[in-house]
């Protein structure tokens, strides 16, 4: 074996395990696997030209190097991105740690406490900060975020009969540049109108629905809203403030101005700002709204036991099953970037957290005091961290620029200046010389901070906030990083089993990749710092997008989608404006297959599409006949498909070139899901299948880490048709010549994690990519011929094979009183992390186990579902009492005294040899939905209080 080769190592089969393997599989060779499972007539005839493979040494010095062309300067741009403090505790044990970046979507709660708890740690946060009553477990940034409370308000306006035909939402002149960009591209498909204006001088009327203003404003003047909500009010508008975190340890709460939703971002609470992402939007609302309010949230509930445990809370008000009747496509959160945020609160505490907000204020003070001296003058009459000062940029910028400093040049005669966690008084002298250079007096030196404050009186905060005990208990060192511990304890993640779950790809994330992420040359960068201080970004995403290209067999890619779900969108929003530049305003209708995944038809109905089902055959492959008929049915108004390839259900459908011309001849275009991206790799393509438009989840495919929920990539690939239409951002131009607007905040999105896309692509070369696409072909087709025997495999391809994933169905075992929902629960006993359940079709179990699975934890896997099924031959319709209905077992079951069930303990905990030398321990029992949605509970209150 080649010790250098990266792919070897990614890879998890060796060679000698192959001949094994296809002899299960029946087939000869992996030439023959791949002949009987991808149609030849869509085979690619080349491989990708593709930069040869480094190794993980010439890697880590490749990007260490082109990090130095980043130049990191004292960032005072503000904008909603500051530089921060990680504290060194949060960034070893969870920022780094793959026991919390590789772990999935909590779904299974019973073994994701640890996470659910430092989630609801964060939700616990956001309420008591913003003054609100629920929040969310977090959005993907602050301009998504304003998004959605936009469409939230826009939504609820429909209970009120006097405002059902209101359609005018008002925007602050103040907001945020990038979330002014990003609500304006979400107004338009759904037919809201934004006024843009002074929140002291706008005329409200009753055709007004909702407002959005921003606290403190872009450049730092802190407005007092409560009378400006109040009048809001009388006219039944409801209010969103887009808010500063931070500053809201000292401000008074927005939920006391009588806001109806709070948005921003997380950020400051410890997240680097790697140029744009990822961050942790945050979304808090009222009670009365959490059937309408997006994204995930976690509540308190009770075990089988009557004891405490965590789960996500009201699934059935998760976007994506609601279809076309979604007001957000999100079904995601950034979990990793919450988890930081939030246990950044757990070690700072409320007095930690005043503390450094005084800091930051004090900073500010101080600074404006200097500048007044020497005659520099500042105009926010208000204000908590940023200054906007008279003065004369083109003086100003080259002597900062000289200094490694940035500001944020309004005009020719306007600088706001953001000062931060990071600001020390020597920083202060630096600015103060700056402007005294460029005035030619002597400077004015700062030997302390100032005592005085610059917040109005009734804008001090007068109430408490995070008075729970997790929040004042873990403080010093040892006692977080014990929390911590703890807490990762009870989450099984990759780096304790495989977790095989369909359509999500849970990969290797290897250590190569994830280790640029914490080199200050690539995380402390601003997303709006000048371009030329970014080159080594510049070539590192330009560089990413070309790889991506040459993998899709396009022209053209946007790395700004930060999800794959906002992927779908800007897709379709892409080919929305393809179809008005040519005058085809009409072309709005959407076919969507009924397999879709639930996002599909969310996307669509937020780009303003008219959606037709199309059906599927009992095959599950698309009905080629019924689709021409929609097609021609529709083909005067027909905007595009909507199509996943291979399809949900596992499949290389061989009509796929049929129906892709099918929608070219009567005028649309197609949109290619990518969530099965990792079948295609090197083997074939979207360009090659006849789309026009694919996401491509680098969250999935290109290895960046799920962490638990979140971070995701969601970059659109497009042929030259659409590339024109890529989206811009108001102050880093990026796009085509016709650019739709933001749908994102920040120019690239998530760029910090881009860098993991990277590094797996350089280190897998042509070869290796499509070496990972062949395995993961391999993997499921043996794990398929293993289990087939036990559980019927749903769909296969024509010649009986699976693509990288299959679906094994459990409806007959109903008839022995067992769901598939016990199956999922029993395999937490084996040590395993439950396959995608009822998806794509109620009562199975979607199965993938990537191509980072060795022979050896495939076999340990099917194992366990061997064994599960010959459980489930034992059980009966009239005796619930048995094994698989009581998972997952505690260890607090088995050491108890009384044993009160017809099983041994070995067999509830130890069914199977290898779990007596490495035994994970769910560390609650069955969660009990529906008592915490009757009782919904989304703090760290006592759930006793809520009784």
């Amino acid at each position: 074996m080649r010790t250098d080769l990266f792919a070897s190592r990614h890879i998890g089969p060796r060679e000698s395990d192959l001949q094994h393997m296809y002899q299960t599989i029946g087939v000869a060779d992996m030439d023959q696997l791949i002949y009987e499972t991808i149609p030849d007539d869509i085979r690619l005839k080349q491989p990708l030209q593709l930069d040869a493979a480094l190794s993980e040494y010439e890697y880590l010095t490749h990007i260490t190097e082109l990090g130095k062309k980043n130049k990191v300067f004292q960032s005072y741009i503000g904008l909603g991105y500051h530089p921060t403090v990680i504290p060194a505790v949060i960034q070893r044990n969870i920022f780094e740690n793959p026991g919390w970046y590789t772990a999935y979507t909590p779904y299974q709660a019973e073994i994701a406490q640890g996470r659910l708890e430092a989630i609801l740690n964060f939700q616990t946060t956001v309420i008591e900060l913003t003054g609100m009553e629920i929040a969310n477990a977090s959005l993907l940034d602050e301009g998504t975020a304003a998004a959605e409370a936009m469409a939230l308000l826009f939504d609820v306006r429909t209970r009120d009969q006097k405002k059902n035909n209101a359609n005018k939402f008002f925007v602050s002149e103040d907001i945020l540049p990038q979330t002014l960009s990003v609500l304006q591209t979400r107004s338009t498909p759904i037919g809201v109108e934004l006024v843009v204006g002074n929140h002291e001088t706008i005329e409200l009327t009753a055709d007004f629905f909702g407002a959005i203003v921003q606290y403190p404003g872009k450049y730092g003047q802190i407005y007092d809203y409560t009378g400006f909500i109040a009048n809001a009010k009388t006219m039944d508008i409801k209010v969103a403030v887009a808010a500063d975190i931070l500053s809201l340890a000292k401000l008074t709460p927005p939920g006391e101005m009588g806001a109806d939703v709070v948005v921003g971002t997380t950020q400051r609470f410890g997240i680097p700002m790697g140029y744009g992402g990822p961050h942790a939007g945050f979304f808090a609302t009222k009670e009365e709204y959490k059937r309408s309010m997006p994204g995930r949230i976690i509540g308190v509930t009770i075990d089988a036991n009557g004891n405490r445990a965590l789960r996500m809370a009201l699934q059935t008000r998760e976007q994506h099953i609601k279809r076309e009747k979604a007001t957000s496509n999100i079904c995601t959160a950034q979990v990793l970037l919450a988890v930081m945020a939030g246990m950044y609160a757990v070690y700072h505490g409320p007095k930690g957290l005043q503390y450094i907000a005084n800091k930051v204020h004090a900073s500010a003070v101080t600074l404006t005091d200097a500048l007044n001296q020497l005659g520099v003058y500042q105009t926010n009459t208000a204000f908590f961290d940023t200054i906007m000062v008279k003065a004369d940029a083109a003086k100003i910028r080259p002597i900062a620029e000289q200094h490694e400093i940035n500001f944020y040049y309004i005009d020719g005669e306007t600088i706001s200046i953001a000062l931060n966690e990071t600001t020390s008084i020597a920083h202060l002298n630096q600015i103060v010389n700056v402007f005294a250079t460029a005035l030619g007096k002597a400077p004015v030196t700062v030997t302390e901070l100032s005592a005085q404050s610059q917040v109005p009186a009734q804008l001090e905060r007068q109430s408490a906030f995070l008075q729970h005990e997790v929040f004042n208990s873990h403080h010093s060192e040892s006692q977080l990083m014990r929390y911590i511990k703890k807490l990762e304890r009870k989450d099984l993640s990759l780096n304790h089993s495989m977790i095989s779950l369909g359509s999500c790809t849970m990969k290797l994330n290897a250590a190569a990749e994830m280790l640029p992420l914490s080199m200050p040359n690539w995380n402390s960068i601003h997303p709006f710092a000048p371009i030329e201080q970014a080159e080594g970004y510049q070539i590192m995403l330009k560089q990413l997008e070309h790889q991506l290209n040459i993998v899709t067999g396009f022209t053209g890619t946007t790395l700004q989608p930060n999800s794959g779900a906002q992927g779908e969108y800007a897709g379709l929003m892409a080919i929305r404006a393809y179809h008005l530049s040519r005058g085809d305003n009409h072309r709005t209708v959407c076919l969507i297959p009924s397999s879709a995944h639930g996002t599909n038809p969310a996307s669509a109905a937020m780009a303003g599409m008219d959606i037709i089902v199309t059906k599927t055959t009992p095959e599950g492959n698309i009905d080629v006949e019924d689709l021409r008929a929609r097609a021609i049915e529709y083909k005067d108004r027909l905007s595009c498909l909507m199509v996943t390839y291979p399809s949900t259900h596992g499949v290389f459908e061989s009509s796929i070139i049929e129906i892709t011309n099918i929608i070219h001849e009567n005028g649309g275009l197609v949109y290619m899901d990518g969530a099965n991206m990792n079948a295609q790799v090197g083997l074939t393509n979207p360009a090659t299948i006849g789309a026009d438009v694919c996401h491509l989840n680098l969250h999935k495919t290109f290895s960046i880490p799920h962490g638990g929920g979140g971070p995701g990539v969601g970059p659109i690939c497009v042929n030259e048709k659409l590339v024109p239409f890529l989206p811009t951002n108001p102050i880093i131009p990026t796009g085509g010549d016709q650019a739709i607007t933001a749908i994102s905040a920040a120019p690239y999105g998530s760029a910090l994690v881009c860098l993991i896309s990277y590094g797996y692509i350089m280190m897998m070369g042509s070869e290796g990519l499509t070496n990972a696409t062949k395995y993961a072909i391999l993997n499921a087709n043996y794990m398929k011929a293993r289990l087939e025997n036990h559980y019927p495999v749903l769909y296969s391809g024509e010649c009986g094979r699976a693509a990288h994933e299959m679906i094994l169905d459990c409806r007959e075992f109903k008839q022995k009183g067992i769901e598939v929902t016990d199956i999922a629960k029993r395999l937490m006993d084996y040590g395993f992390h439950a396959p995608t359940v009822s998806f794509p079709v109620a009562g199975t179990l979607m199965v993938e186990p990537t191509e980072s699975e060795d022979l050896a934890e495939l076999d340990r896997f099917c194992d366990a579902m061997i064994a599960i099924r010959k459980e489930i031959e034992t059980a009966t319709a009239e005796d619930a009492n048995n094994v698989l209905k009581n998972a997952p077992h505690t260890l607090a079951m088995l050491t108890a005294n009384d044993w009160n069930f017809p099983y041994s303990r070995e067999a509830a905990a130890f069914p199977l040899e290898y779990l007596s030398e490495n035994k994970f321990w769910p560390s609650v029992r069955r969660v009990d939905d529906a008592y915490g949605d009757r009782n919904l509970v989304c703090s760290c209150a006592p759930i006793e209080a809520y009784m």
